[in-house]
């Protein structure tokens, strides 16, 4: 059953490190960004926010400000086209997630009542393109972004946000859950 948040796939990045478009790296039999936005199942809606088109059977919005201004423009492109409340923000080259890690992870920024929720990763910083935040942040991004600021961890810390301890997140889903694929040869 579908849950009350809005899941968005963040695929706007160059892929210049991993030499081609990522989201359409064939990985296991299908594509990464296929992988990430499975994942979103549970979500009551999905979309994708990138510069170009891609056939997945859900809306691809481009980011609202131009001028590749990183992730935090992607959060503020899905922020303003959500219909739910809470958001749950994915990066495209994140394989291993799950519907059962979004479930988890939704149920907990409830209960916190933060508004936001990031796991911390393997170095104990901030995971910002792994987690839940609320809709009503969208102005707080917009506001930031038109003040020059790019950085996520930034945002996430002025914002308030919440964070999942690594240890957690490691004992529930194990360590793949933070694979990031920014090469080719960084998938198993």
């Amino acid at each position: 059953m579908a849950q009350g948040y809005t899941g968005a796939v963040l695929a706007g990045g160059a892929s210049r490190r991993f030499g081609q478009d990522k989201a359409l790296y064939p990985y296991r039999g299908k594509p990464l960004l296929l992988w990430v936005l499975e994942s979103l199942g549970g979500a009551g809606e999905r979309f994708i926010v990138a510069g170009r088109p891609y056939a997945f059977g859900v809306p691809v919005h481009p980011d609202l400000l131009p001028g590749g201004l990183g992730p935090l423009v992607g959060l503020y492109t899905a922020l303003h086209h959500a219909r739910f409340p809470w958001v749950a923000v994915a990066a495209v080259d994140l394989p291993f997630l799950s519907r059962e890690y979004w479930d988890f992870l939704y149920g907990e920024a409830q209960a916190l009542g933060v508004p936001a929720l990031v796991p911390l990763g393997p170095k104990g910083l901030p995971e910002p393109l792994m987690g839940f935040y609320r809709k009503e942040l969208e102005e707080g991004a917009r506001r930031a972004l038109l003040e020059g600021q790019r950085d996520l961890q930034g945002f996430l810390e002025a914002v308030g946000a919440g964070f999942l301890p690594y240890e957690e997140a490691l004992r529930r889903f194990g360590p793949g859950l933070f694979l990031n694929a920014n090469r080719p040869g960084d998938l198993p």
